[in-house]
């Protein structure tokens, strides 16, 4: 089951990557960045409500509220620091360093959540990592020593928002997985709506009327957000959060093979790199059955 909910929020994110694409020339990055929090919350409500009408909503505690908010706040610092990595010639640093988060998440979930982590499980995710990196070029090794750390800083703050998604369900004392995930998933995204949003009032009023202003545009790049955010939630309730990680590097499959089907050209450093996404996922699916 982690691994189709893992697939279909792979498929809901490219969605929504796409919709806000489409907003940031209109109202800005930070704007459209907000609008996944702002306009995927009401959704994410909707999807609670739905499930709360066959199973009591679980008490929340105060592990689960800490656990929630640091991965909360270290996903807002994240897209924070992959934005300035971006500005700062470091487009090939956020598409390729920040990947490195599965082996971030390994460590991180063995420490935090004393998940284990065999060798084989990581040998597994270091070879799916090296493949993104493979299929990068050499950008990102020339980008300069100030966007590779920022953008390995926003891979492990990534890493650790995941982790504390996964550690806010774990904790709570009762409800199936979905139940469960979708109720860390309101709260985490009430807690990045407040501060986004008071953000957005404060410093950037003028992202924050085109966001509205563009309310057609933002609800459906807020549904397709909210409807990824509940299936990655619903993978992190399932497995550990690197395995879900590292399967949804395979989406970078999936990019080439559209270029490959577009006629865009394909060298030994693509294809290389395919086949250890590829062995990287296949090995780590073998380590978890």
């Amino acid at each position: 089951m982690w691994i189709a909910a893992t697939l279909i929020a792979s498929l809901a994110q490219t969605g929504r990557n796409a919709a806000q694409a489409g907003l940031t020339s209109r109202i800005g990055t930070m704007g459209a960045t907000g609008v996944r929090f702002l306009f995927g919350l009401p959704f994410a409500l909707l999807f609670l409500g739905l499930i709360a009408l066959v199973e009591p909503l679980p008490r929340l505690n105060a592990t689960a509220f800490g656990y929630a908010a640091t991965g909360a706040v270290s996903q807002i610092a994240a897209t924070a620091l992959m934005l300035t990595a971006m500005q700062r010639r470091g487009f090939a640093v956020a598409t390729a360093l920040i990947k490195t988060e599965p082996v971030t998440l390994a460590i991180l979930g063995a420490v935090l959540l004393a998940e284990p982590l065999t060798p084989a499980r990581l040998g597994a995710i270091a070879v799916a990592t090296a493949g993104v990196l493979a299929m990068s070029g050499s950008g990102w090794r020339r980008a300069g020593p100030g966007p590779a750390a920022l953008a390995i800083l926003a891979g492990g703050l990534f890493g650790l928002s995941a982790i504390g998604f996964r550690g806010g369900i774990l904790s709570l004392p009762s409800g199936g997985e979905l139940m469960r995930a979708t109720t860390i998933l309101v709260l985490s995204l009430t807690l990045q709506t407040v501060l986004v949003g008071a953000w957005l009032a404060s410093r950037d009023r003028p992202a924050l009327c085109g966001m509205l202003a563009a309310w057609r545009e933002s609800l459906g790049a807020g549904f397709l957000g909210a409807l990824a955010s509940q299936f990655w939630f619903l993978a992190f309730a399932l497995a550990p959060a690197a395995n879900v990680r590292t399967l949804a590097l395979i989406e970078v499959v999936f990019a080439a093979a559209v270029s490959r089907h577009r006629r865009e050209a394909m060298g030994p450093r693509q294809l290389s790199g395919m086949a250890l996404i590829v062995a990287g996922v296949v090995g780590l699916l073998w380590t978890t059955h």
